[in-house]
């Protein structure tokens, strides 16, 4: 593995998406969201997914120039209709749009239809931090989640976020999916021959298993038994109901559908903090709320009690200075895109 500078890769990532069709505009949007995934170390989310987004534009299961339409204004409720476009440029034209909005009238809502799998949903909370604000964000994705008592996948991880403006130099960032656990760490179990905790998941005979390669054939199982699933469908609901998009096992697979798209379903609720209280004050109170956590008694072992957020803000710190590490695997796939795609790979790993 090597390190890499994130503007680089920034770069490189947009000139990729834009020799793929995606307007120059859009592919810095596009460039941002994977890249900044990477820089929090949460690289399930960042570069690594390029590869298939670019092989369902060339595939024409992802529309590169396609424009967010709007099905109904209500003021401060829109629904959208993302137009099978890239799911990470759509959200933030949404967060644009539900922007002033909210600073007029303290709140506003949107669902999405129509959409993809749009990365992580913190990068969305963090921006709508960054102005003030607090963006509940929601989606539902590809079936591998069973309701409780079945061992049918139905629901995606379906996750939740949101994100909280303080002065301490970072936000409080939540962003959970509602499995046990992200199936990522059952691929990586698999690919490694490693056996997964009882509890993860289900074969496909609905029986419990620690074979990460029939957890794979089967279902991960919800956080928290019943309240994932409880969870799970409220989000589902939000996110595909309420927005027309397709739900449960009507979405398509990123990876296994190459034949249609997905219509993955978003939820968006924008909140004005100034509407509620004067940001100072929210900020204050956020900092005194912090201090109290942190100063809580500490279990044996335990040196610092961490704030949702504090560990990705760190390492954000560490890869923006040192370089954003890439896997070998990446990088080769990277180069293979430069290579079909006629863009020059002219970066360089950090201290070369």
């Amino acid at each position: 593995m090597a390190r890499f500078k994130s503007q680089e890769l920034r770069s490189l990532v947009s000139r990729l998406a834009i020799a793929d069709g995606v307007s120059a505009d859009d592919a810095e949007v596009f460039a941002r969201v994977l890249v900044d995934a990477d820089l929090q170390g949460v690289s399930t989310h960042g570069v690594s997914r390029l590869n298939i987004y670019l092989q369902r534009i060339e595939k024409g299961l992802i529309d590169p120039k396609a424009t967010l339409g709007v099905d109904r204004d209500g003021g401060s409720v829109l629904a959208l209709d993302a137009g099978n476009g890239l799911g990470q440029v759509q959200a933030m034209k949404a967060l644009d749009m539900l922007t002033p909005l909210a600073k007029q009238n303290g709140i506003a809502a949107a669902t999405i239809r129509n959409s993809q799998h749009f990365g992580a949903l913190s990068y969305y909370c963090n921006r709508a931090a960054e102005q003030d604000m607090i963006l509940l964000a929601m989606t539902n994705c590809e079936p591998a989640m069973s309701p409780a008592g079945g061992f049918q996948p139905f629901f995606g991880t379906n996750p939740i976020a949101a994100s909280f403006p303080t002065g301490k130099g970072y936000s409080v960032k939540i962003d959970m999916a509602t499995s046990i656990i992200a199936r990522g760490n059952i691929i990586v179990a698999q690919k490694k021959g490693q056996s997964i905790p009882e509890g993860w998941a289900l074969d496909p005979n609905g029986e419990p298993t620690t074979d990460a390669s029939q957890a794979l054939l089967g279902t991960v199982l919800t956080m928290a038994g019943h309240k994932g699933y409880a969870l799970a469908l409220m989000i589902e609901v939000l996110s595909s109901v309420l927005s027309g998009a397709a739900i449960g096992p009507e979405i398509g697979s990123m990876y296994k559908n190459m034949d249609r798209k997905q219509d993955v379903g978003h939820f968006f609720c924008l909140l004005n903090i100034a509407a509620f209280l004067d940001v100072a004050d929210f900020k204050r109170r956020m900092d005194e709320t912090i201090d109290s956590i942190k100063s809580s008694k500490r279990r044996p072992g335990v040196d610092e009690i961490l704030i949702p957020g504090e560990r990705s803000s760190r390492k954000a710190a560490e890869n923006e200075a040192a370089g954003i590490v890439i896997p070998d695997v990446t990088a080769a796939e990277l180069k293979d895109l430069c290579t079909r795609l006629n863009v020059p790979f002219d970066w360089a790993e950090v201290g070369n």
